[in-house]
């Protein structure tokens, strides 16, 4: 049995991990570079598939010599993989999920895409094929795809319509003024109106290849028989299986240098409430502080219990919704903190977070502070891996982005060794560096004092 962080190097075509507490772990690279990656669990009657690409809005290229831009692409294909095959029509997509009572869909964020199902033991085959067949084989029919800009425009302006989804475009595109982060996962309106029925098909052909493809599953599954019927319905495809091709590298984790962040951000809109973010940049996924930045924003904004929220809304009642989250990628992260309030409070809501942060820099974390977030950070992780859509993602997460397979009991350690120390330094760099505010709502730039966009 194995215990620790498994490194997931890519010269290694069969990789077997038996962890001490969980189930068994196997990864097969094929030599297309198609990897399968499966975590079978004993008792398990079901299984969460993901068929996952290493594409997201940040690899979207603009205009450029002549070319359409392909801004708006990444959401585009989420939409239109769903949207009939030479032997599938939507319907046909539809109907196989539905009569077996399985779930299916798509994510789309900035470093990837993954299309998933959740199906009964028996229905994976079922569910291996059509996944297979949507990814390589989509038709992106131009009748379909005029049909989804109207919806995926319906669907910017019902996010373009809540205050706190805006909100957070702003932030990102403030603190990563510059970098393909910074660009919203859905694309803009203006882009999803521009971007052509070429230039997705432009982006598709370049990031759904079979070295690009990762597929992971955990569950009721069997490896070996999984990877067969990989193999065999993605040969059923165009994709050529058959020249031997590495697994598509990792991306750099070479942390970006932020630039000048926006001291202030206001989209005026009248609505009932004002949503305000304040963010900064933060940690890259790889960071070996990712866990201290866990237990900091546990103890900071992570939940009832946390400085933010009993400070702002148990103490003084000034908001409803109040919180901190980080986000990391390969080689930029985001810490933020946010807040809705009544028009009028703004001012003084990011007073008093930015406040807290400061104390939180300046006096670090109490003994208990640090205690009550080992255990909601490892209950909770604990409690995550009893849905089989959990650990199909933290497979599929660590192939593609970190390059190594944590368990839980490492996970656990990992948390245990974080210490009051580790998170007051890492709180410190945080609220010394650069920041940004943004704001929605019926709110004025100059509502922010001098004092409050240090």
């Amino acid at each position: 049995m194995t215990t620790g962080a498994v490194p997931l190097p890519l010269d290694v075509p069969e990789l077997s991990i038996g962890t001490v507490a969980e189930g068994l772990v196997r990864r097969t690279i094929l030599p297309s570079g198609v990897r399968v990656l499966t975590e079978h669990v004993p008792g398990s009657r079901s299984a969460t598939i993901g068929y996952w690409i290493g594409a997201g809005s940040r690899d979207e290229l603009g205009a450029v010599d002549g070319l359409p831009s392909r801004h708006g692409s990444t959401h585009f294909l989420e939409h239109l993989l769903f949207k009939g095959t030479p032997s599938r029509t939507a319907l046909d997509i539809a109907i196989s999920f539905d009569s077996v009572g399985g779930e299916h869909n798509a994510v789309t964020s900035k470093e990837y895409t993954c299309y998933y199902a959740k199906v009964r033991d028996a229905d994976l085959p079922m569910a291996v094929s059509v996944l297979s067949d949507m990814v390589t084989s989509s038709l992106l029919d131009p009748i379909e795809f005029e049909n989804e800009r109207g919806v995926i425009l319906e669907e910017l302006a019902m996010a373009e319509d809540d205050g706190g989804d805006l909100v957070g475009e702003k932030i990102f595109e403030a603190v990563l003024a510059g970098h393909p982060l910074g660009r919203p996962v859905g694309g803009t309106p203006d882009a999803i109106r521009a971007v052509t029925r070429d230039a997705v098909w432009q982006h598709y052909a370049a990031g759904y290849r079979p070295n690009d493809l990762i597929v992971s599953a955990a569950g009721a599954v069997d490896h070996d028989e999984l990877v067969c019927a990989v193999e065999a319905s993605l040969r059923l495809s165009s994709w050529d299986l058959d020249t031997p091709a590495a697994p598509r590298p990792r991306r750099s984790t070479t942390a970006w240098t932020p630039g000048e962040i926006a001291p202030v951000t206001v989209v005026r809109k009248p609505t009932e409430q004002a949503s305000v973010m304040v963010g900064m940049p933060g940690i890259v996924a790889g960071d070996d502080r990712r866990t201290t930045m866990a237990v900091l924003n546990s103890v900071f904004g992570g939940g009832m219990s946390s400085r933010l929220f009993q400070e702002v809304r148990e103490k003084r009642g000034l908001a409803y919704s109040v919180y901190s989250y980080a986000a990391s990628y390969s080689d930029a992260g985001v810490f933020m903190m946010a807040a809705g309030c009544t028009p009028g409070r703004e001012s003084t809501v990011t007073e008093l977070m930015l406040a807290e942060l400061r104390r939180l820099a300046d006096d670090g974390i109490t003994a208990d502070e640090l205690d009550r977030a080992h255990g909601q950070l490892s209950g909770s992780a604990a409690l995550a891996l009893e849905d089989s859509d959990t650990r199909m993602s933290r497979l599929g997460r660590a192939e593609l982005t970190l390059g190594e397979f944590v368990d839980l009991d490492e996970s656990v350690r990992r948390l245990n060794a974080v210490s009051r120390d580790d998170v007051q330094r890492l709180a410190r760099e945080l609220a010394d560096g650069p920041m940004g505010i943004a704001a929605v709502g019926p709110v004025d730039a100059d509502a922010f004092s001098p004092a409050v966009t240090v």
